[in-house]
């Protein structure tokens, strides 16, 4: 068993750095493309345990990195909760009746975690059992902030304007729903722990959309809610990745977790001096894999030489782009391993 990746997260310092990819299971694999055209409906894609399980092991088989990750989305709450969710072509999710009044508030369905997303859980087990010890499997869920903006927008949004509306003008009806997704939250990482995930990570993609005083107010309790709860109920690691905020990384410190990962557009010795105390994750930038090999390893070094004497996991600064060649993921894990 590769356990580089658990060593790191309980903070020893290891020669290799483990390496995972963020969206590592994806378009980008021609195996993901083939598997993908066989399920053209996206989200009983995602609740057939077989295929995530297929899905989460195909980089696995294919690059050996050092930690699986449960293929999912972090859009799965959104049915349960009462959310009519469509993935279009082309256009990506969208939601058919979004949140955005008190009355919005009276709607939203009570979930049974455990009864309601069993399908999450029959994955992770499977994964497991396939895995046979090989590396170990990372749950994820997304951060309350980012799953409520595409509730409130009704999709994909650039600025989260609407979120930020009812944030600022209808706070009662913004923390109504948070709070929901809080609670759903925590219980299903705690049911994917208990399933078999050896690592929890909470994927806070907009939060950058704050700035940090309206993030401390609005958004940072609700996350480190959730990650206090899991501190009480599981002993794995706990890992928060956000994008676009490096100017968040004072409070991200805060949070009761083990890792942050960070985006590329920090350098990584300045998120070490804002979040010293903490296990870092990142942060070449993911284009760099359309590079030359000697660039992608040159720039890959750059980052292991502003790590060193510190446990770090070598990552993406966000997720890898379908257009990336597998050659330049190739030499990415060459350059960490060579």
């Amino acid at each position: 068993m590769s356990d580089l990746f658990l060593r790191t997260c309980a903070g020893e310092v290891t020669k290799t750095r483990p390496v995972w990819i963020m969206r590592q299971a994806g378009r980008y694999l021609p195996e993901y493309r083939k598997i993908r055209a066989a399920h053209p409906n996206f989200i009983e894609f995602y609740k057939n345990p077989q295929a995530a399980c297929e899905v989460t092991l195909q980089p696995i088989d294919r690059f050996g990195l050092d930690a699986a990750i449960l293929f999912s989305d972090i859009l799965t709450l959104l049915p349960p909760l009462g959310f009519d969710l469509e993935f279009i072509p082309g256009r990506g999710p969208v939601v058919h009746n979004p949140y955005r009044t008190m009355e919005d508030a009276e709607k939203i369905n009570a979930v049974d975690a455990e009864k309601d997303l069993h399908f999450v859980y029959d994955a992770i087990r499977l994964i497991r059992k396939k895995l046979d010890g090989r590396v170990p499997l990372l749950g994820f869920a997304g951060g309350p902030l980012t799953v409520a903006s595409y509730i409130i927008e009704g999709g994909s949004s650039k600025e989260l304007g609407e979120t930020k509306k009812l944030c600022f003008n209808n706070p009662e009806a913004f923390q109504i729903l948070l709070t929901k997704i809080t609670e759903l939250t925590i219980n299903y990482l705690s049911l994917q722990a208990e399933a078999g995930a050896q690592t929890l990570v909470v994927m806070d993609s907009w939060a950058g959309h704050f700035s940090p005083a309206d993030y401390q107010q609005y958004i940072f309790p609700y996350t480190q809610q959730i990650f206090k709860a899991l501190r009480a109920k599981t002993k794995v690691p706990l890992l928060h990745y956000a994008n676009g905020a490096s100017a968040l990384l004072p409070q991200f410190a805060e949070f009761s977790c083990d890792a942050l990962g960070v985006d590329w557009r920090i350098d990584i010795a300045e998120a070490i001096k804002k979040a010293p105390q903490k296990i870092l994750q990142g942060n070449l930038d993911p284009c760099t894999l359309y590079a030359t090999p000697e660039d992608i390893t040159r720039k890959t070094h750059e980052i292991l030489e502003k790590v060193q004497g510190r446990p770090h996991i070598m990552n993406l600064g966000h997720g890898i782009l379908p257009s990336v060649p597998i050659s330049g993921v190739e030499a990415f894990i060459k350059a960490i391993r060579g």
